[in-house]
């Protein structure tokens, strides 16, 4: 939807406002990186700037509320009473492969703000009550935990880090392969 097809509803709209500079947020992100035109983004969402800054006065909070609603996707799977570790990394690759931005939360050198270790440790409590529980486990192999999982997708976020987006999905696809038949019997 075009900006200019908008009607402007003030303070009724802001929850709207926001979940559409989210969604609009992740796809450009996906698509450009973390750099990616804060213009581009309200224009996508069909906001105007103000609404934009007003929800997040900076890239970083944007970025970050991307994260969290990533890992709210991830934590809403992971409830679910009969779901795997297998459903919990297909979705961590479907992530990583749709989004560059979703790849820092696996970047050490990324800098160690206080909300992106937040983060890293919501996925790896994630990863750990999955694969602590044997029903869960799903096929994985028994000698397989948590770390190794953590650094088989830190390994498949770094690849794909350095991959055009034009190759993103195809690298993803072959290296995902690759370390499935890693960690699984």
């Amino acid at each position: 939807m075009s900006a200019a097809s908008r009607v402007n509803r003030g303070r009724a709209a802001a929850a709207e406002n926001r979940a559409a500079i989210l969604a609009a947020a992740r796809e450009i992100f996906a698509e450009h990186g973390r750099t990616a035109s804060m213009t581009l983004i309200a224009q996508t969402a069909g906001v105007g700037q103000g609404s934009l800054y007003r929800h997040f006065p900076t890239r970083g909070q944007l970025i970050h509320a991307v994260y969290e609603s990533n890992i709210a996707e991830l934590e809403s799977l992971a409830r679910q009473d009969d779901s795997t570790i297998d459903e919990l990394l297909e979705a961590l690759y479907r992530q990583l492969t749709d989004s560059a931005a979703f790849i820092a939360v696996f970047d050490s050198a990324d800098g160690q703000s206080p909300h992106l270790t937040s983060i890293r440790g919501k996925l790896r409590k994630l990863l750990s009550d999955k694969l602590s529980d044997r029903s869960q486990r799903g096929r994985l192999r028994d000698e397989i935990t948590t770390d190794d999982v953590y650094v088989a997708l830190g390994m498949l976020a770094a690849l794909l880090h350095q991959t055009p987006s034009s190759q993103r999905r195809g690298t993803a696809r072959h290296a995902w392969g690759l370390l499935l038949r890693s960690l699984y019997r």
